[in-house]
């Protein structure tokens, strides 16, 4: 083999992008919390008709009912009744969702920065990125609220368990935000194939983490009613 096709080899070698380290982190978070997220799913069961009445009576607080009982309707046979349980699993159920777009963000990212590097448009690669940044924050805001539902402790005392779920509630708004911050950048994108999905696939991790926040609430008022 020449030494000219070496040369050619070893540059196209050095163009291959290479992944940011944020990516990289998502991507660990990803292959070792998704797996456990999705151990819930797995041996899906009827709905006897009391624990189906109680998600149904339960996602009336939320603002997208339907939405509220398709995604936890699996859940109906293990949350005994029990709001904190069904909160816990609203939120695990968001954050898989959020987990499985944040890996589509991170390819789509990684594509179109190799593309600029290339000569493609830089406000479409940094819109794109900003938007998994945030998204990724989210993941990390839900995983707290998942921490505090696990630890979650009945002392007896309605201050320490209100402190707790005051935890859980900021962390959801929080994600919430970030979920809204997500897109704000896709309005000054034109001509890209792939705004449209991911702008609709952010406004159902939305719709699912208000669902969650609205079911954390009424777990709160249960408490202190």
């Amino acid at each position: 083999m020449s030494q000219e096709s070496n040369t050619h080899r070893t540059e196209e070698t050095m163009k291959k992008p290479s992944l940011h380290p944020s990516l990289i982190i998502f991507f660990f978070f990803l292959t070792t919390l998704l797996p456990l997220i999705l151990t819930v799913h797995s041996q899906p069961s009827p709905l006897p008709s009391d624990d189906s009445d109680f998600i149904r009576m339960s996602c009336n607080t939320t603002l997208y009912p339907d939405l509220c009982v398709s995604s936890l309707s699996n859940f109906s046979s293990s949350v005994n009744n029990d709001p904190a349980l069904l909160a816990r699993a609203a939120i695990s159920v968001t954050l898989s969702k959020a987990l499985e777009l944040g890996s589509y963000l991170s390819n789509v990212t990684a594509l179109l920065k190799s593309q600029e590097e290339n000569g493609g448009h830089p406000t479409a690669a940094a819109v794109f990125h900003d938007c998994f940044e945030n998204l990724k924050d989210a993941v990390d805001e839900m995983r707290g609220s998942m921490k505090q539902m696990r630890d979650l402790v009945s002392t007896g005392s309605l201050e320490s368990f209100r402190f707790q779920m005051s935890n859980v509630q900021t962390w959801l708004s929080a994600a919430l935000t970030d979920e809204e911050t997500c897109t704000d950048g896709f309005k000054d994108v034109k001509d890209e194939p792939r705004k449209d999905e991911v702008c609709a696939r952010v406004d159902d991790v939305k719709k699912l983490t208000s669902n969650a926040l609205a079911l954390v609430n009424r777990c709160v008022d249960k408490a202190i009613h």
